[in-house]
C-alpha cells in the first residue's frame, strides 16, 4: 500500500541515522515535510541530503531529547516554519551495554533512562501540548520487542522500552476524545547503526542474535518505517494504543 501525507508536517527525534531516517525519507517521498532532530550533526546533514535526493524537504535542528528546553525548542520551530505538527515519531534511543543485572553500571542505567524513557517523555509532552492547541495529530513512539518481554542482559534497555510501552497506552487513553492517535511500534534487531555498531553487541554476534530470530535476518529500517508511515495514515484511524511488533517472530515463540 502506498501512503500520501501530502503536506502533512511531520517532526522525528533521532533522524540522522537508522529508523528515524528511514522514516524520513518514507514521508517525504509520501509529501510531507520533516523537522527532525539529533544529536549528531553530520548524520543530520546525511538525512537532509538524502530527503532533498528523493525531492522532499527537511529542516535539522541540532538538539538533545534528554533537555527540556532542546525539546521544546524542536518543536517551536517546527511551528514557527510549518505553523503545525501533523505527526510526531518519538524514536531517538540508546541501547546501553549487555551485562547481568548485578553488573550493570549506576550511571549506564541512569542513562538509558533519561533518553528513552524521559526524552520521550518530554517530547510527548510537549508534542501533545501542541496538537491540543491545533485539535488533532499523532504521535508514534519507538518502543522495542524488549518492551513486552524480558531481554536477558539488556536490563536498562527492557526496563526504559517497557515504559516506554506503558507511556504510549497511558497518553493515548487521556488524548484520543482530543483527536490525538497515539501508538508505538516494536521492533526487533533491526539492522541500523544501534545494532550493527555497538560495541557491546558484537560478541557472537551471528549466533546470539541471528539465530535467536526466527526470520533468521536482521530487520530493515524501511520495513519499521513502513509500518510507522500506516499507523500515521487515515486507514489505522481506529488503531489507538496500540504496540506493532515488528520483530521477526521473537515474540511469537
Amino acid at each position: 500500500m502506498n501512503f500520501s501525507f501530502p503536506d502533512k508536517v511531520v517532526l522525528i527525534t533521532g533522524g540522522g541515522s537508522g529508523i528515524g531516517r528511514a522514516t524520513a525519507l518514507a514521508f517525504a517521498q509520501a509529501g510531507a515535510k520533516i523537522v527532525f532532530s539529533d544529536q549528531n550533526v553530520d548524520g543530520g546533514a546525511e538525512t537532509v541530503a538524502q530527503v532533498e535526493s528523493v525531492g522532499g524537504q527537511a529542516l535539522f535542528v541540532q538538539g538533545d531529547v534528554t533537555v527540556p528546553d532542546d525539546v521544546k525548542a524542536l518543536v517551536a520551530t517546527t511551528v514557527e516554519q510549518h505553523g503545525r505538527i501533523d505527526i510526531a515519531l518519538n524514536n531517538a534511543g540508546i541501547s546501553g551495554p549487555r551485562v547481568r543485572m548485578h553488573e550493570y553500571d549506576d550511571q549506564h542505567f541512569h542513562d538509558v533512562i533519561e533518553v528513552n524513557v524521559k526524552g520521550v517523555w518530554y517530547c510527548m509532552k510537549a508534542e501533545i501540548e501542541q496538537m491540543l492547541e491545533q485539535g488533532h495529530g499523532v504521535i508514534v513512539n519507538l518502543a522495542s520487542v524488549a518492551g513486552l518481554v524480558g531481554s536477558a542482559n539488556l536490563s536498562a534497555y527492557a526496563a526504559s522500552k517497557h515504559a516506554v510501552v506503558g507511556l504510549t497506552k497511558t497518553a493515548a487513553l487521556e488524548y484520543v476524545r482530543k483527536g490525538i492517535r497515539i501508538n508505538a511500534v516494536c521492533p526487533g534487531f533491526t539492522s541500523t547503526p544501534m545494532v550493527t555498531d555497538n560495541e557491546h553487541m558484537q560478541e557472537s554476534f551471528a549466533e546470539k542474535i541471528i539465530k535467536g530470530v526466527p526470520a533468521r535476518r536482521l530487520g530493515k529500517p524501511e520495513e519499521i518505517a513502513a509500518a510507522i508511515l500506516y499507523l500515521c495514515s487515515e486507514e489505522a484511524a481506529f488503531v489507538v494504543g496500540h504496540t506493532m511488533v515488528l520483530d521477526g517472530g521473537i515474540h511469537a515463540a
